[in-house]
């Protein structure tokens, strides 16, 4: 039988129509469509897509039950490597790992590993209620700092070997930046909540509220018992340009913008937190936390623009969610830089002025270099300005904590193959390491801790 060589598209939401809702954009395959979708894969003796996964699922395995019908199946043997398949098989970028490696992508387009995925993982979660049983203890007490797919992998692989795990969480909602970062359009909280609470089964204790560095610290962790501590506390300290205006109201880091909407339900008519609904808004940034500010600007009723120093072409977001903002009508604005923020007598934004731009010779990161267009300075008339420019890892636990080593930016300095840090019995791994970067390599962080802190505490078994 001829090989179909397009993936299955993606049903979504008409664009008009989602740009005034925070339903989920995407709407999954049918079963029909993810079997077709399944019979495009060659089933590769040496799995290159493998190699792609940052966790190492048997991507044929699970793929091979889908051609059968076996949907639970399938499930179970994505479920070996990853505590997180609906939350991955949604925001991960497959097209840039397992896609990217695909046999059948040589002529053809790669089999839509990511939509196979979220099917599975969706029809396990509306089909099957059970959660797992708790593991027998094994006497070992470990602490897990946040909650995001770093930590929650990490607790999950630990609970299963009989560990007894707590998870303290900053905020008052377990799943880090699943929960405060993406917007529900991409990732419904319902998952993220059902995902936690497969973690609870297993028996990790879920302690929100608790902001490691002032409630408690790594010391006093190990004074209350727990032989070992992973630190997955990410990387929730927001980059402003340092440019005029940046203190004005209506100027807004993307980190808070999308914690009260995302978190704290202020898009919501009668929610009690307070954000500005602004009319103009600029979002300033090309990446995927650029992408999910303007959209839920966009749900809110402004007209939106993103503000981009290089081209398109450039653009560091995922290209199916740069497409999903073009057809909901935000405007991009590239080559453009913004210069300073103006505002009103109330100290409120009202203008922004930029700075066109053009590319020259490549800089230290691989990209053309942005460079000034001499007197192309111009205003954009704006009530609200949104800077997306990246985070890093906020300094708390390393102000706090004797001994522990970090890079210049503040990043974790850790050995590459156990996640262990400068003192002993302590892990880190996802954005505290890295910076921002990818649920999936967060994901993979919290697995190799795991296995390291297992090999640490029970060397003999």
């Amino acid at each position: 039988m001829a090989i179909n060589p397009h993936k299955h598209e993606m049903p979504t939401q008409d664009p008009v129509v989602r740009a005034g809702n925070y339903n989920e954009v995407a709407l999954g395959y049918t079963e029909e469509i993810a079997v077709s979708e399944a019979a495009r894969c060659l089933e590769c003796k040496n799995m290159p897509c493998v190699s792609g996964c940052p966790v190492n699922i048997n991507i044929p395995g699970f793929i091979a039950q889908i051609k059968k019908g076996d949907f639970e199946a399938a499930y179970q043997v994505i479920a070996k490597d990853s505590a997180l398949p609906a939350v991955c098989g949604r925001v991960c970028p497959q097209e840039s790992q397992c896609e990217s490696k695909c046999t059948l992508g040589i002529k053809f387009e790669p089999v839509g590993i990511g939509r196979l995925e979220r099917f599975v993982a969706d029809w396990h979660n509306a089909n099957t209620t059970e959660l797992p049983e708790k593991p027998e203890s094994n006497g070992h007490k470990v602490a897990v700092v946040g909650s995001g797919p770093s930590g929650l992998t990490c607790a999950g692989d630990l609970a299963r070997k009989g560990y007894e795990v707590t998870v303290f969480e900053a905020l008052h909602t377990a799943g880090g930046v699943l929960v405060y970062g993406i917007p529900e359009f991409r990732l419904p909280k319902a998952i993220v909540a059902k995902e936690v609470e497969g973690l609870k089964a297993l028996g990790v204790k879920m302690e929100t509220n608790v902001v490691i560095g002032k409630t408690l610290t790594i010391d006093e962790l190990f004074e209350e018992g727990f032989e070992a501590v992973f630190i997955g506390s990410g990387a929730g300290l927001p980059k402003f340009m340092n440019i005029p205006g940046e203190a004005l109201k209506g100027v807004y880091s993307a980190n808070e913008f999308l914690t009260r909407i995302n978190l704290m339900k202020a898009y919501k008519p009668d929610g009690s937190t307070p954000v500005q609904h602004g009319k103009k808004v600029a979002v300033v940034g090309g990446g995927n936390v650029a992408m999910d500010a303007a959209r839920c600007a966009k749900r809110l009723g402004a007209d939106v623009t993103i503000v981009y120093r290089r081209t398109e072409k450039e653009l560091p977001a995922r290209r199916e969610e740069v497409e999903h903002a073009m057809e909901e009508g935000i405007v991009f604005n590239m080559l453009t830089n913004p210069l300073s923020i103006g505002g009103d007598e109330n100290g409120c934004v009202n203008s922004m002025v930029c700075q066109k731009m053009e590319l020259s010779e490549p800089d230290e990161s691989g990209r053309a270099k942005p460079v000034p267009v001499e007197g192309s300075e111009f205003t954009l008339d704006v009530d609200c300005v949104i800077m997306a420019l990246g985070t890093s890892p906020n300094p708390l636990i390393k102000n706090t904590t004797a001994g522990l080593d970090t890079q210049r930016w503040g990043g974790i300095i850790v050995e590459e193959e156990t996640g262990l840090t400068s003192r002993k019995g302590v892990y880190a791994g996802g954005d505290a390491v890295t910076g921002a970067a990818t649920v999936i390599l967060a994901m993979g962080a919290g697995k190799t801790a795991a296995k390291a802190i297992d090999e640490y505490l029970m060397p003999n078994a």
